[in-house]
């Protein structure tokens, strides 16, 4: 099937970047990252607001624990539960030709998709919910392989900065936030994860009740392991969050 007009053109930004911004994305600080603005047309975004759930939609499950995550993750069993656009989107983040440029931007070789939709998906944060400073879990039991790479897409059309959800990016001693990133809509985010490269958005969101934080979250797995600087917890393990972060280390 041949690539759409927005594909075509979101396809060709990326292999732009990749080409030119390698650099640029190992060496960012914190940890490697990049976010690249206005990355589909914006009808895309407008038609993925237009499908997107409404919070009582029966896709959504609760992700709650208190003072560490409160929001709303879509609970995708098939392809039967992604709606159209959507799907179309989920399918180009993860074809071949995506894939091979996020290889080239960010040197992780023989990136793999999840077809299981582990812990990504649609997200939705609500007035007052959060998520506290983490790093992001290192396995994908049912596959068996290892998880190297985060893609965010924000979807929040008027986002207001003073309602906060910022994506906070934190030193690996946990002593500063070292880059703020608000969640804009057509907002792509890449960064790489493993047992150091802490985020969230810990503080809880002041925006409107009848507002959002809207995002699309993808994850890249590889058959090799992570490099050993990246390891701290041998075994395979889930998020660490820094609230139970000594419990999690022990």
């Amino acid at each position: 099937q041949p690539m759409s007009n927005w594909q075509i053109g979101a396809l060709s930004k990326l292999e732009k970047f990749a080409s030119s911004s390698a650099g640029e994305f190992t060496g960012a600080n914190p940890f490697p990252h990049c976010v690249l603005d206005n990355f589909f047309d914006n009808k895309v975004l407008n038609e993925l607001l237009t499908e997107f759930p409404e919070t009582t939609d029966p896709i959504w499950e609760a992700s709650t624990q208190e003072g560490i995550q409160v929001k709303l993750r879509s609970n995708w069993q098939s392809e039967a539960d992604i709606r159209p656009v959507t799907k179309s989107v989920v399918h180009f983040f993860n074809s071949g030709a995506v894939m091979k440029q996020l290889s080239r931007l960010t040197g992780i070789e023989k990136l793999i998709s999840d077809p299981y939709y582990t812990g990504g998906g649609l997200n939705c944060t609500k007035r007052d919910g959060l998520l506290d400073v983490h790093a992001d879990g290192n396995w994908h039991h049912a596959m068996g392989v290892h998880r190297r790479l985060n893609v965010i897409l924000y979807l929040n059309k008027d986002w207001n900065s003073n309602w906060g959800g910022a994506l906070e990016l934190w030193d690996d001693s946990l002593s500063e936030c070292v880059k703020s990133i608000d969640p804009v809509g057509n907002r792509l985010v890449i960064f790489e994860t493993h047992d150091r490269t802490f985020h969230g958005h810990p503080s809880p969101l002041s925006c409107p009740p009848d507002e959002s934080r809207k995002s699309l979250i993808l994850y890249y797995y590889t058959a090799a392991a992570r490099p050993q600087s990246q390891v701290v917890v041998e075994r395979p393990h889930r998020a660490l969050w820094r609230k139970r972060q000594m419990k999690e280390l022990s």
